[in-house]
């Protein structure tokens, strides 16, 4: 991690030398001086980290020393623009009449500072570079470690597990298939598959429900963890039974509701990595026992969870692979091919025996060596770094080798993950731009910077060091997780880099003198762990990790203490009463480039004094949140390349889009008003470079026609309003027509509109239409788009009827039909072969063949 660092620190130095010159003076020599020494010790970090790693204490030691030397750097000079910039509020008056000598006289302060905190980094650096030789270290030229490997891209469209990947199971799968489905069973009752972290049970529990939901009339499957939430659990399965529950009940009530609901039903509830048997003692009052052969599965690591919660059963035990499954699916993962297979000898055994059968540890293990040369020394080099104890298992020692083996630049990517909550669903596109804010996406001429961080994220996955969830249309990772195993290598990583801080501290850790430069809290106490955040971090992620959890909104306007942070995130907090909250300060953080607040209730922003002075501001997330006023300052911001604003359905306030500012960098912003009233003009923006747009509450179609002329680069459309006319809901004005993957209208249409195929966009992947009169709806028209994946549909116009698909829909996967009362949906066989997930209603009667009943999973709502 320390190379990682050091490469940031000197790139950045490199920035600011070319870009400030002028602006650092004197101090600018001290500063190439120590980007010029920081580039010369780089050669000598390979064998020092490795020398670390094998126990010399010295050599760990001179790694940390200059790590917090390149930390001290970065502070230093973030710290001189903020105090650049607060002199320049406070002077500014002063400044407009002295001009160019206000200005010079404005920065001297600052400099003086500068300079002397360089002067003492310049005695410490010396010290570092004099102590390398008394250690030993020494330059290694070879490559082998670490190196800077372009993968391949290999992207996939499923999202379910690939049984085709899976070795060792089948025999498993069967027994735990014939406890599930016992005939003769008619109680309720309650299986646990138990084993390691790692050995395969999550992956064994997906394999099962694939093949048994067909049997039930209920069926779902959850994520626990360690940190459960008895009333979030309570809460996702009502929904999946009933989406008009309300979510503002206590357990009692959740409790009641879901025993009635589930009173008459044959149900297969998966409750995955359950960590105590009083998950069970809570729950089992809410999951009745009709004798009607409903049943539970569990996966835990323990034992003793498995026997509380049904002792007439057996813990199933998941054993380890045998030595022949082990090479098998090692091979599976690092994919040589057969003539170099033929050169390898024996080396696949002897890697795999090396992981004694566990199957994560040979997964990323396969994973590292699909990186390397498919040769026997490439292969026989990775088997001589293992330097593992020759008795037992020490898992965790693979998987610190996967990330050791990481080039530098993922390595402060996988680390990041270390701020999410366990077995949390990360958005890619989310973290992408945090990443992008913190630094951690190197320029290039050739690509964005948000497609540079795409391609780290299928790094990490190709390196198997995150499970994807679900992908995009067009392969791309939409979400993913870390298994907690890896979550847990990436916590140890990086908080003995100083590089994160996790609320509530982990007890494995010594925390004393220690200054990290990210903090996430993961906790009901948000007010008390905010006290304990150290004021130079870059990154703070606030989680609600239990309902009402809630933070005083007071310290909402504490942030501004932190004048480093470049990413501010709260997600699903609330605070203690519903209040108007202005963000009173944010204008100091010079540094902030992402801003988020998602599905924070009953909280309500005041934008309109602070956020249009976030000069550097990229990202700005308001998706859940209530607005006071459209800030009209914040379009001044030259900066920004995502807006994102879902108001909830009370909220009348909007953003407003005004068109005499110019969006160039600007590629994503949803939902928007399409035209600022206050402001009335009939210039029209630069929009070359947005490529998601969403616009609300539209009125002038003729001006949101023309608008849409001039976007040659939009792949995601989305429209909300009344009267929706043709050239709209066909756009075919756009210059990137064809390439159109993503289109949404929502309101109504008008009457002259009839649903055609040959109008939409030919590449379409993903369709909503919402509000529109259904009788204008042809689903053998829509059948007809032959690359649609997702179609949504809904209407709350009472419509009656049926819908018959008879043909068409080769590639449709996600059907979503919110229509309350339509009577009977019948997919005729060989129609939407795809298809894995369908919604509709209770009232709806549903007919589809046999084959397809296997494989969709169905929820039905009231």
């Amino acid at each position: 991690m320390t190379e990682s660092v050091v490469k940031f620190v000197v790139e950045k130095l490199g920035n600011l030398i070319v870009k400030e010159a002028q602006l650092l003076g004197g101090v600018g020599d001290q500063v190439k001086w120590a980007q010029t020494e920081l580039m010369n010790i780089q050669c000598y970090l390979r064998d020092a980290d490795s020398k670390g790693r094998k126990g010399d204490a010295r050599a760990k030691n001179w790694l940390n020393q200059l790590r917090d030397v390149a930390y001290r750097i970065e502070i230093s000079i973030d710290t001189f623009f903020v105090e650049l910039e607060d002199n320049r509020k406070k002077y500014a008056s002063i400044l407009d009449k002295l001009k160019f000598a206000g200005r010079k006289y404005m920065k001297v302060p600052a400099l003086r500072k500068l300079a002397k905190e360089f002067d003492s980094i310049r005695k410490d650096l010396e010290g570092i570079c004099k102590s390398r030789i008394d250690y030993g270290i020494e330059h290694l030229h070879d490559t082998v470690r670490g190196e800077a490997v372009i993968l391949p891209i290999r992207r996939t469209t499923n999202q379910d597990v690939d049984e085709t990947d899976v070795v060792g199971l089948d025999t498993d799968k069967n027994n735990i298939l014939e406890l599930l489905l016992n005939p003769k069973a008619h109680r309720r009752a309650v299986i646990t598959i138990v084993g390691p972290g790692g050995v395969g049970k999550t992956t064994l529990a997906q394999m099962v429900y694939k093949r048994t939901k067909a049997h039930f009339d209920f069926d779902i499957i959850l994520p626990v963890s360690q940190h459960f939430s008895l009333i979030d659990l309570l809460r996702r399965m009502l929904n999946k039974l009933d989406s008009s529950i309300p979510s503002n009940k206590d357990v009692d009530y959740y409790v009641a509701k879901l025993k009635s609901l589930l009173s008459s039903m044959r149900y297969l509830i998966i409750l995955d990595d359950v960590w105590g048997g009083d998950l069970w003692i809570q729950l089992k009052e809410a999951l009745p026992d009709n004798n009607n052969k409903s049943r539970v599965l569990m996966t835990s690591r323990f034992i003793d969870v498995a026997k509380s919660a049904d002792p007439k059963m057996t813990p199933y035990a998941l054993n380890f692979l045998n030595d022949n499954d082990s090479r098998n699916l090692l091979l599976k993962k690092a994919q040589p091919d057969e003539e170099s297979l033929s050169n390898l000898n024996d080396l696949p055994d002897a890697l795999s025996k090396r992981c004694k059968g566990l199957p994560l540890a040979l997964i990323v293990l396969g994973g590292i060596l699909s990186t390397k040369e498919q040769t026997y020394h490439a292969w026989k080099r990775v088997l001589d770094t293992m330097d593992w104890h020759e008795e037992g298992l020490d898992c965790m020692k693979v998987l610190a080798m996967s990330y050791e083996d990481m080039p530098y630049y993922l390595k402060p990517c996988f680390l990041y993950l270390a701020l999410f909550p366990e077995a949390y669903k990360i958005s890619a596109n989310h973290v992408i731009k945090m990443w992008i804010a913190e630094g951690f996406i190197p320029q290039h001429w050739r690509k964005t910077v948000e497609e540079i961080a795409e391609d780290f994220v299928e790094q990490l996955f190709q390196r198997c060091m995150i499970q994807v969830s679900n992908r995009s249309p067009d392969g791309l990772i939409k979400c993913f997780r870390v298994h907690d195993l890896l979550r847990d290598l990436a916590i140890h990583e990086a908080e003995e880099e100083n590089f994160v801080e996790i609320f509530p501290k982990s007890q494995s850790i010594n925390h004393s003198h220690r200054v990290s430069y990210r903090a996430s809290i993961h906790s009901d106490s948000l007010t008390q762990h905010m006290q304990d955040v150290g004021i130079k971090i870059r990154s703070l992620l606030l989680f609600k990790i239990k309902k009402g959890s809630t933070l005083d909104g007071s310290y909402l306007s504490r942030f501004y203490e932190f004048r480093l942070l470049r990413v501010l995130e709260i997600v699903g907090v609330s605070v203690h009463v519903r209040s108007q909250i202005q963000l009173r300060g944010f204008d100091r953080l010079s540094h902030l480039k992402y801003l988020g607040f998602k599905n924070c209730h009953d909280l309500i922003i005041n934008l309109t004094c602070s956020v249009g002075y976030l000069k550097n501001l990229e990202t700005l997330d308001l998706r859940g949140v209530e607005i006071i006023d459209s800030p009209t300052d914040l379009w001044t911001n030259g900066t920004l390349r995502h807006v994102l604003y879902k108001p909830r359905w009370w909220d009348s306030n909007e953003l407003y889009f005004p068109a005499w500012h110019d969006f160039r960098n600007l590629q994503t912003i949803k939902w928007v008003s399409d035209s600022d009233v206050r402001t009335p003009t009939n210039q029209l923006p630069i929009l070359n470079s947005i490529r998601k747009l969403g616009l609300s509450n539209c009125t002038n179609w003729g001006s949101v026609s023309h608008r849409l002329e001039s976007l040659p680069s939009l792949i995601s459309l989305g429209i909300k309003g009344t009267n929706i006319p043709m050239e709209i809901a066909y756009p075919r004005v756009l210059p990137n027509y064809q390439n159109l993957q993503t289109l949404h209208l929502e309101g109504t249409w008008s009457e002259n509109i009839t649903i055609e195929a040959c109008l939409f966009p030919p590449h379409l992947v993903k369709l909503t239409l919402v509000g529109l009169k259904l009788e204008q709806v042809s689903m053998e028209e829509l059948g007809k788009l032959m690359s649609l994946t997702k179609l949504r549909v809904e209407d709350d116009m009472n419509f009656r009827g049926r819908m018959t698909c008879s043909t068409g829909f080769p590639v449709l996967q996600t059907l979503l039909l919110n229509i309350n009362y339509l009577k009977g949906l019948n997919i005729e066989k060989g129609v939407m072969p795809k298809l894995t997930y369908l919604t509709t209603s209770y009232h709806t009667k549903l007919e589809m063949p046999p084959e397809l009943k296997r494989i969709v999973t169905v929820d039905y709502y009231h």
